[in-house]
């Protein structure tokens, strides 16, 4: 190499210890250079590969990278050696899965890999590897997925690359979470932040604070995963305010606002209901209901007094409707969130059709939270347009399962005439039955669980009332759930399950069990139904202490608290 290209060989060095900035200065100083290099053609493909890893940790973007490899003519790639022509086919392959055309990308990692002993370099080996796992990932391909990000982390460690392994390694603890196996992902993500801590890798610690914010959220524990979620925007933001993987953030830490906001109106319904006995008592004394002068609490006894702490017997009520006031102060303002338009914005900017999908549908949600159905239904289905384009699975069949529930709650709503029900009903039974579909060919359980749940709801409604089929739902959505998911998609399995077991009639399930009939239980799920019918009963009976109903039952508070958790009576704390 000659005295003139040193900088190469220095970037390479930057790269490896992860000098982020200092990189980026490296090679903006050196960006003429570098376009003159590619039309010179010879010895050009390394570097391209190498640009390729910058661009990936956030130097400029993949159109730069294309310019540089069209400049490369057609006469130069045909005098390519194979080492040269695997290199170059390697970084196409990059700019394909950054574009989302995912199974071009495979295709051709898979041709480079074949020949991988060809290949020099073992760290571009490791490279192609890592981003053949990826574009399997984006797929929900996990299997395939794991198989690469592994060889591709074996590489780099047996280079003595520690830090590129670790960067490996991050997507290696997602793919195991996604596994349900959280407790290795920590233990891989804890041992990926000592290797990259004492650089200026921004990226690579914004994703293991994004995937520990992941994990925190599947098992429930909302405020923590925000923590995490927020410390992974100021990552991003800190390298590149317009950065995907802090859209990503973004759209992640409005999922959780959500679910805490779902939260918050539980309380503010059983605070209402609280509310009802109280005002019913009141408007007796007074006679009837209370006037258009009485609806509302007065000044003086809307809230507990300075001196007092507890409200009086006479300010009970209006006490009552001052915490419900904050919850719904706390709940608008959840709700009300912008995070979802900056995220929406920075995915367009950079065309990332998945990631809109993905903003569209957590959006529709909260839509369909706040009542408005039309808008709620008409995210879905953008969303779905977007994702099918690509061919995206994964948000094909998140779109699908929003659109689900939007045509579900016009059923259970009682939306229009009998036959505009009708329509929505089946609208809402089409749109859950291609969820799965899509779902099912993924490896993501947790979209499958979904899925299945929504089709339960939509089973369960007024219109269908299908309680058997309803049941199906919902124990193909507790096989795919792990003992660790504690999330919104968990209660709402509880809520379809509260909803079917409401509905069905308890005396009919024992006399067809006495009767020998069945169907295709076998005699373990029989006893956990049995359970589920009888320890609701004897805990309402006890005083809702579960000591006593263990007690009385000869066995574990473990398992009575399992029990009561299934079926939605207690919280998963």
């Amino acid at each position: 190499m000659s005295q003139k290209l040193q900088w190469l060989t220095g970037i390479d060095d930057e790269l490896g210890n992860r000098r982020v900035q200092d990189g980026f200065g490296t090679l903006t100083y050196h960006a003429a250079e570098i376009f003159e290099l590619s039309k010179a053609g010879h010895g050009v493909t390394e570097l391209l590969v190498r640009l390729a890893q910058w661009v990936d940790l956030g130097f400029r973007d993949t159109s730069w990278l294309k310019r540089l490899l069209s400049a490369v003519s057609q006469e130069q790639r045909s005098s390519m050696t194979i080492r040269e022509f695997l290199e170059f086919k390697s970084a196409e392959g990059f700019c394909a899965m950054d574009a989302e055309e995912l199974d071009q990308a495979i295709a051709t990692f898979d041709f480079v890999l074949r020949a991988e002993q060809e290949m020099a370099s073992v760290r571009n080996a490791a490279i192609t590897h890592f981003w053949k796992g990826r574009a399997h990932r984006k797929k929900g391909e996990y299997d395939a997925a794991r198989y690469h990000i592994v060889r591709g982390r074996e590489l780099m460690q047996q280079i003595s690359e520690p830090k590129l392994a670790a960067v490996i390694q991050i997507q290696e603890a997602w793919l195991l979470f996604q596994k349900g196996d959280s407790a290795e992902a920590l233990r891989l993500l804890e041992e990926a932040h000592g290797q990259l801590e004492s650089t200026d890798d921004d990226l690579s610690l914004g994703n293991i604070e994004s995937a520990k914010g992941r994990i925190a959220q599947q098992a429930g524990r909302y405020e923590e995963a925000l923590e995490h979620f927020d410390a992974a925007v100021e990552l991003y933001g800190a390298r590149n305010p317009d950065h995907r993987n802090l859209a990503r953030a973004l759209v992640n830490a409005a999922t959780v606002k959500r679910a805490i906001a779902l939260q918050l109106r539980k309380r503010i319904d059983a605070r209402v209901e609280s509310l009802r006995p109280t005002l019913s008592a009141k408007n007796a004394d007074k006679g009837g209901a209370p006037s258009d002068k009485g609806g509302a609490p007065s000044d003086k006894g809307g809230a507990p007094s300075d001196k007092g702490g507890a409200p009086s017997d006479k300010g009970g009520a209006p006490a009552v409707r001052d915490g419900t006031g904050r919850l719904l102060s706390s709940y608008a303002q959840i709700c009300n969130d912008a995070q979802l338009k900056q995220a929406g914005e920075i995915y367009a900017k950079h065309k990332y059709f998945g990631g809109i999908a993905s903003a569209l549908v957590s959006s529709g949600y909260l839509h369909l939270d706040s009542g408005n159905i039309e808008l709620g239904a008409r995210e879905g289905k953008n969303a779905y347009e977007l994702a099918q384009d690509r061919n995206d699975h994964i948000h094909m069949a998140r779109a699908r399962t929003l659109q689900a529930l939007a045509e579900n709650t016009r059923v259970d709503e009682q939306f229009g005439e009998d036959a505009d029900v009708a329509v929505f009903a089946a609208d809402a039974k089409q749109y859950a039955e291609e969820a799965i579909r899509w779902a099912e060919l993924t490896q993501n359980r947790r979209l499958a669980a979904e899925a299945h749940v929504a089709r339960g709801m939509v089973h369960a409604n007024d219109y269908f009332q299908e309680w058997e089929d309803a049941k199906r739902c919902v124990d193909k959505a507790t096989a795919l759930l792990g003992s660790g998911d504690h999330d919104y998609v968990w209660d709402e399995l509880m809520a379809l399950k509260a909803r079917i077991l409401r509905a069905s009639s308890i005396d009919e399930t024992l006399r067809a069990w006495s009767d020998g009939i069945v169907g295709e239980k076998t005699f373990q799920q029989i006893t956990e139904e049995f359970a589920e019918i009888v320890i609701p009963k004897v805990w309402q009976r006890e005083g809702k202490k579960i000591s006593r109903v263990a007690q009385k039952l000869a066995m574990s508070p473990k398992k009575v608290r399992r029990v009561l958790r299934n079926v939605g009576v207690v919280d998963s704390g």
